[in-house]
């Protein structure tokens, strides 16, 4: 075929039609997808806005949990005396927890705790179901994570808003947290009556025993309580709180966590109740007062937060002891004022200081007849003329400068004209002088005579340092009348000293705390044992022993002459008979007596350190030795 006849390829036009539509379909798409994205924008934002609006909480502060804790105050015993709190709580682990605890909360409060994502559907529709019934809120179907959230970061009123939040908190707190970080929570945070947060405080006001101690009928009993405290209380309706005991152990064995005889043998067992806790009573406040005055010096913030365990010397037993003897010590005194005709409306006071000698652990300490009454500590804050109780200071220098307890002293009338040109003419408690006596007859019956003399010759300057080489840090008069005892001091401080006679001569400050425990377990030694410092030789001590023993066995502590094992004392009466002293010692304990009346008047002319705080001192430590 030649190539003319050959056709040549038709080429078809483009059409303008065509290349529009195309351009018109690329254009809607892109309009749609810009649509789309717009919409989800604004669908997006607008969730972001609705959740701002909900101040949904920060979940963070529960994962990093630590709520105010009470402190906790124990004596020597580990028995707790005290627990102050602004919410009454201990946080404790489940390992300190009884086996049966958790299981009796989650069985009685939220079954199905450990399957669920924080959120119980099936809890919530039956809940909707019974509202619609009942044509109010009247349940919410709350699982233990939710009523976490509650307490913590949600206030409790009943809205939708607010179950909204609460539920989309706790699934997000189930993702954060193990199911037993929030167990923990739950349990150191629910409350449980009678100012109880927490099973630990719970375990403590109810049972008197710590959280991994409780048996199972009272694990049961506990968590029994959340729904309503008040209702279900241990102390007000136990007929109410066994039924609901009852319902908890049968959850109990139908979920697995105890056989039914189990359950059987708890609901039948006799619930023993601890009587409502009273903390810091009348008894033990005024050692209390002391202690938390020291531990404020080491810690930061109130005591009522700081979640501290302070660890003391106290003695409850011998603090008991104390107390009684006290009041019935001003009892007596009160009953002799009335015989003798003396108006005793108000009654005078008395104090006590009991420590051990040997490491000068303060074992009691009762600044009154009732601190309730009246918060003064006349033990530690009242500081009284000491009287004769002085004078071993000034027998022991004299020991130290070469006098025996045989020297001879002159116990004869004296008068001493001072530079303000009056004459002091010191007399003795009897009025009768002795002639020339010696030291040990002078210390023993007390003379006055004899004792200024016998400052005279020594000097006051050593008898100051001597005082304050034993921890008195009152200011000492700088003449002849502080051989009669014109300084005021503390009775606390004059116990202390007295250690020095009773001991081996050397001093040691006496101390309340043993330790402080902090929250993190750490542990704080506010009053360390210290060195104990030389006061006396070994040869004066023995020599002041044998003096300080005349004093109670045939001088003016001889009443305390039948308590056995007492070793030494020295009894003190101030002028006109407004203070009265003892300060005496067994191979313990070193014990002071004060009694007087606060607005510093006589207590009668038969009131002495011999007959009002000596019979107090006998009284106690008779009661001590019987227990």
């Amino acid at each position: 075929m030649s190539s003319a006849n050959q056709t040549a390829p038709v080429k078809r036009p483009v059409r303008k039609t065509t290349v529009r539509s195309k351009v018109y379909r690329e254009k809607s798409i892109y309009a749609f997808l810009i649509t789309i994205c717009l919409l989800q924008t604004f669908f997006l934002g607008g969730l972001l806005v609705l959740y701002k609006s909900l101040n949904i909480p920060n979940i963070r502060s529960v994962a990093n949990y630590s709520p105010p804790e009470a402190t906790v105050i124990y004596d020597r015993h580990g028995k707790i005396v005290d627990r102050m709190f602004n919410e009454n709580r201990t946080v404790i682990p489940l390992s300190k927890m009884s086996p049966f605890l958790a299981n009796a909360f989650v069985a009685a409060e939220d079954g199905r705790f450990f399957e669920h994502p924080g959120l119980d559907l099936i809890s919530v529709l039956r809940a909707a179901i019974n509202n619609v019934k009942d044509g109010a809120k009247s349940q919410g179907g709350s699982t233990i994570t939710q009523q976490v959230i509650k307490s913590l970061l949600l206030t409790p009123e009943k809205t939708y808003i607010r179950k909204f939040k609460e539920s989309v908190l706790a699934w997000r707190i189930d993702k954060l947290l193990s199911k037993e970080e929030i167990l923990v929570i739950y349990l150191n945070q629910i409350y449980l009556g009678e100012g109880a947060y927490g099973v630990e405080a719970a375990a403590q006001v109810y049972f008197g025993k710590s959280a991994d101690k409780l048996s199972l009928g009272e694990c049961a009993l506990l968590a029994g309580l959340p729904q309503a405290p008040s209702r279900y209380s241990l102390f007000n309706h136990m007929d109410r709180a066994i039924e609901r005991q009852k319902y908890v152990l049968n959850r109990m064995a139908a979920d697995g966590y105890v056989s039914a005889s189990e359950a059987q043998k708890a609901y039948e067992e006799k619930t023993q109740l601890n009587p409502r806790v009273q903390y810091a009573t009348d008894e033990n406040a005024y050692y209390l007062q002391v202690v938390k005055k020291k531990a404020r010096e080491y810690l930061e913030g109130p005591l009522q937060s700081a979640g501290v365990k302070i660890y003391t010397y106290l003695d409850s037993g011998i603090q008991s002891q104390a107390l009684e003897a006290i009041r019935r010590g001003v009892k007596a005194s009160q009953g002799r004022q009335v015989i003798a005709g003396k108006d005793v409306e108000n009654p005078p006071q008395a104090a006590l200081v009991c420590l051990e000698t040997q490491n000068s652990r303060v074992r009691a300490i009762v600044g009154g007849t009732s601190f309730k009454q009246s918060p003064f500590d006349r033990a530690t804050q009242a500081k009284r003329p000491v009287g004769s109780t002085f004078k071993p200071f000034v027998y022991a220098v004299a020991l130290q400068k070469g006098w025996t307890p045989q020297s001879n002293i002159d116990d004869g009338p004296l008068s001493i004209r001072g530079k303000n040109g009056k004459v002091w003419s010191p007399k003795n408690y009897s009025g009768r002088y002795h002639g020339i006596v010696t030291l040990e007859e002078a210390l023993a019956h007390s003379y006055n005579a004899a004792s200024v003399r016998l400052m005279q010759k020594i000097g006051y300057k050593d008898v100051h340092r001597l005082a304050k080489s034993a921890g008195v840090s009152a200011k000492l008069p700088p003449d002849l009348s502080l051989a009669l005892g014109s300084a005021d001091v503390s009775l606390l401080e004059m116990t202390g000293a007295f250690q020095v006679f009773a001991g081996d001569g050397t001093f040691l400050t006496p101390r309340f705390i043993e330790k402080i425990v902090l929250p993190d377990g750490s542990v704080v030694y506010p009053e360390k044992m210290g060195k104990r410092s030389r006061v006396l030789s070994a040869a004066v001590t023995t020599n002041m022993k044998n003096m300080l023993h005349g004093v109670v066995s045939h001088g003016t502590g001889k009443v305390v002459a039948d308590v056995p094992g007492v070793l030494g004392g020295k009894t003190g009466t101030s002028d006109e008979s407004r203070d009265g002293w003892f300060l005496g010692y067994d191979k313990t304990y070193t014990t002071g007596v004060w009694v007087g009346y606060d607005h510093n008047k006589s207590m009668g002319k038969k009131e002495s350190g011999g007959a009002t705080a000596a019979p107090i001192w006998r009284d106690f430590m008779l009661g001590i030795a019987s227990h």
